[in-house]
């Protein structure tokens, strides 16, 4: 799959900070990428800059083969879809789809077949004549995308597209906008700081800190697979034991030797996420890792059970989820005394952060 966008050494500062330091980063052509990272991280910055609205101190921007670093946001081959969506108030539903292409004079029957065709789509045709106040959050999102998919960009740049949205319709939305990408076939580059929503929809993401990539990857390389402890502790939950790297584990005062995959010695911490951890009244054989521990606190998910278990003495804590079709046949309560279990395969062993 050949590249689509391509941002060579970018570097944009705002007078003594640098909000993207540096970054070097392809995405191809027909793909759903994301740019995830915590508020401030440059994810924001960086979509502004390949959509031309900031000018980078160093770098090249390319977009399908031609450098674009110059080049005015109009010219570019990218249309852009803001939080707000921006829409119209007083132009009903095909108007404001229709809008831009009016603005480029194309033929009044290729504009009305344009705007059929994404308003079908997006699944809107039986709202194309009704206003914005007419309709629900969701349905003006898909409003504000059709509007940007007319245009048949080659890249359409989303910046925190479904945040306004509540938790039932975001979800809901997190798969329309995966489906609608796949129908259109044209390259989605979306910026969100919700890691579950970058999990579901995007091909691969791109995780940023302090303007630098920290990891570039699919979602379940960088869930199971994470290169750093601010990747794995800033996707998901993840659980942390520090102590020592040596051939075969970490050592952890207190537990002893913890097995893993370990490529390096010194200062380490040990990761395990929480699915991978099960509880045991007794400790298991010695092809698994264990640490005894007692219950504090249990939190219900509806679809799993959270269970916070305090070990080293009280001076850490592990956490398990457990399956709530395993729960019916078990028994969990605060104070109970159990062994955290997990297989040497799913630890994660990563050097202390630098920063």
């Amino acid at each position: 799959m050949t590249a689509g966008i391509e941002l060579r050494n970018v570097t944009k500062r705002f007078g003594s900070v640098i909000a993207v330091d540096d970054v070097s980063l392809d995405i191809r052509d027909n793909e759903l990428f994301a740019l995830l990272g915590p508020s401030g991280c440059g994810k924001t910055t960086l979509l502004r800059t390949l959509a031309g609205f900031e000018v980078p101190d160093a770098g090249q921007v390319i977009v399908g083969g031609q450098d674009v670093t110059d080049w005015r946001p109009r010219r570019r081959p990218l249309n852009m879809m803001f939080q707000s969506y921006a829409l119209f108030p007083h132009m009903t539903v095909e108007r404001n789809v229709a809008y831009g292409l009016e603005m480029e004079k194309l033929p009044r029957d290729e504009i009305r077949a344009r705007v059929a065709e994404v308003l079908d789509s997006a699944q809107l045709g039986r709202f194309a004549d009704r206003k914005p106040d007419q309709l629900s959050g969701g349905q003006r999102q898909r409003v504000a995308l059709a509007r940007a998919l007319v245009k048949r960009p080659r890249v359409l740049l989303l910046d925190e597209p479904l945040s306004a949205l509540d938790k039932k319709l975001r979800e809901e939305m997190q798969l329309e906008l995966k489906r609608l990408q796949h129908e259109v076939g044209i390259t989605f580059l979306v910026v969100t700081h919700d890691q579950e929503e970058a999990l579901v929809m995007a091909d691969r993401i791109a995780v940023l800190r302090d303007g630098r990539l920290a990891q570039v990857g699919p979602p379940q390389d960088l869930y199971e697979h994470p290169d750093s402890h601010f990747v794995a502790s800033f996707i998901g939950v993840m659980n942390f034991l520090d102590g020592l790297a040596v051939p075969g584990g970490v050592e952890v005062p207190g537990a002893g030797l913890l097995k893993g995959n370990c490529d390096f010695t010194g200062p380490a911490s040990l990761a395990v996420r929480p699915e991978r951890i099960t509880l045991a009244d007794d400790p298991p054989g010695d092809e698994q890792n264990s640490v005894p521990g007692t219950i504090s606190e249990l939190a219900y998910h509806g679809t799993d059970l959270s269970v916070h278990v305090e070990v080293l003495g009280g001076s850490a804590r592990l956490a398990a989820r457990i399956p709530v079709a395993q729960v019916s046949l078990t028994h969990f309560e605060p104070g109970q005394a159990v062994h955290c279990c997990w297989a040497p395969e799913h630890s994660r062993i990563l050097k202390p952060e630098t920063n």
